[in-house]
């Protein structure tokens, strides 16, 4: 009876391999340990944006949306997360309604762009997960006045990127 030490060997070389992955993960800082010297997003909170200055957001991102084609669901939120303005673009997907809501709450809500919880996602940071209310996708950007949170807009309908570059528009009108 003849043995063949190919499998065995291919076995030895995967454990070895292994240990080596284990023990370079072990090695690895995790960046959630590092303390930082100052509070991250602390922006104050402003008085809630008017109905004319969420208006003329909306159509900020809007006109840059149709530059483009893109048919979009654009929502405006006080500095408390509440619905103050919303607009749905001919053809918009309406799934996205209430997500272009939801971008804007997490952005008010948590004072940053809603790309912060999308790259913590994607960067393997599984604790956004634990996050009440939270959506991890661009295109919620926060409305600063004066060094003050006063709003967020929120775009949905289009790509993650598309809706951000159209926030970005809306939010630039504001600030």
């Amino acid at each position: 009876m003849r043995i063949s030490l190919l499998p065995m060997a291919i076995f030895a070389g995967a454990l070895c391999c292994a240990g080596t992955t284990l023990a370079q993960t072990a090695q690895t800082p995790n960046p959630l340990d590092t303390v930082p010297e100052s509070m991250p997003f602390n922006i104050p909170y402003g008085a809630p944006i008017s109905l004319d200055a969420a208006d003329a957001a909306i159509v900020a991102a809007i006109a840059e949306a149709k530059q483009h084609n893109w048919a979009l669901n654009v929502a405006v939120v006080d500095s408390g997360g509440n619905l103050v303005a919303f607009k749905r673009m001919d053809g918009a997907q309406l799934a996205s309604i209430q997500i272009s809501e939801h971008k804007a709450r997490t952005a008010a809500k948590f004072r940053r762009e809603t790309k912060v919880f999308e790259n913590a996602v994607q960067g393997s940071n599984h604790y956004v997960a634990t996050l009440d209310d939270v959506i991890a996708s661009r295109g919620g950007i926060p409305l600063v006045v004066g060094g003050k949170l006063i709003g967020a807009i929120g775009c949905s309908g289009g790509t993650g990127s598309q809706d951000e570059v159209a926030c970005k528009a809306g939010a630039a009108l504001v600030k």
